[in-house]
């Protein structure tokens, strides 16, 4: 009968139980547990194992950078109001009311790692999160309408209860890409949650859908109940970049300056206007926050949040995760 135990929780999807319950067994005669409390501590490893072995689940379908975690993440170069906000971003209840992130800055600012770092914080408590480049999404959506399934495509995205799009601002569709990508944030609003990675801020959106009345209602539909965080300062990859050839070039080697020094050596100047007095200015009558975060709009009709600091003149150019 004994040896038959495993294999009979096994087949009752008691996995957990049938590898421990040996070892339990052994410690609950040592200690004299009641059967009640043996019961229970089996119970609570049969738990525990299911937990795990979601996660894991979840973390391999999440497609998330394994190396871009919150421990992985420099919060020193994050600005203050964005590093305030991060706990409660990654506590999740953005994605319980199906809220939306929207992170905006430079190349190089660290956009990707802090979307990623947010998704991996998620995930580990349980909540299904796809990270995807932006012109992948686009072409899993397109290959699905071209076979009539792109219905089936959005309720299979729908499973997933946050999708992190990386670097919506590198994509510049044709009009039926871009049907599919707005079809895709219609289908999601005030229900799901995104989060998205953009260079481009929201004036010049209409590289990406085209025309203005679109673009406009892609805006009101991601705004409408969003968090706005903004990056600014230096570049981390022209950082690193000008650390290693200082490296290699001596203690002679010109030393990294600020904002203005990472940017000069990529082109880039600073925004103009950024700094701890700049402000977001308002595009629909929304009142302007601080940068870096706007508050969550709660309107009875579709509001516009305001445009975060000016990134004007980065050319569009092949997708490059920060």
């Amino acid at each position: 009968m004994t040896a038959g135990l495993p294999v009979m929780l096994r087949a009752l999807k008691l996995p957990g139980i049938a590898e421990h319950y040996a070892a339990v067994a052994v410690t609950a005669g040592r200690e004299g547990w009641s059967f009640e409390e043996f019961l229970t501590h089996l119970v609570e490893v049969e738990l525990s194992e299911r937990r795990r072995r979601r996660i894991g689940r979840l973390v391999k379908e999440s497609n998330l950078p394994a190396d871009k975690t919150l421990g992985t993440l420099d919060l020193s170069r994050l600005p203050v109001p964005v590093r305030r906000m991060l706990p409660v971003l990654c506590e999740g209840g953005f994605a319980e009311r199906g809220d939306n992130v929207l992170t905006f800055g430079l190349p190089g600012r660290g956009k990707t790692h802090l979307l990623a770092a947010i998704g991996n914080e998620l995930v580990r408590k349980g909540v299904r999160v796809l990270f995807i480049a932006a012109f992948a999404l686009v072409q899993r959506l397109l290959a699905a309408k071209r076979i009539l399934a792109l219905e089936k495509m959005l309720r299979e995205l729908d499973g997933f209860d946050v999708i992190a799009i990386d670097d919506i601002g590198y994509i510049q569709q044709d009009r039926e890409e871009m049907e599919v990508l707005f079809t895709f944030l219609a289908e999601r609003y005030e229900r799901r949650s995104v989060m998205i990675s953009s260079n481009l801020v929201f004036s010049q959106w209409d590289r990406i859908f085209k025309d203005a009345m679109t673009t406009a209602a892609a805006i009101d539909r991601l705004v409408h109940h969003s968090v706005i965080l903004e990056l600014t300062g230096p570049s981390i990859r022209n950082e690193v970049a000008h650390q290693r050839a200082s490296g290699a070039s001596g203690p002679g080697a010109a030393p990294i300056g600020g904002a203005a020094g990472a940017g000069a050596a990529a082109g880039v100047g600073a925004p103009a206007g950024v700094g701890a007095s700049a402000s977001i200015g308002t595009m629909a009558g929304v009142g302007a926050g601080p940068v870096g975060v706007a508050p969550i709009v709660r309107a009875t009709e579709p509001t516009r949040a305001s445009e975060p600091a000016s990134r004007a003149g980065e050319p569009p150019g092949a997708p490059e995760r920060d």
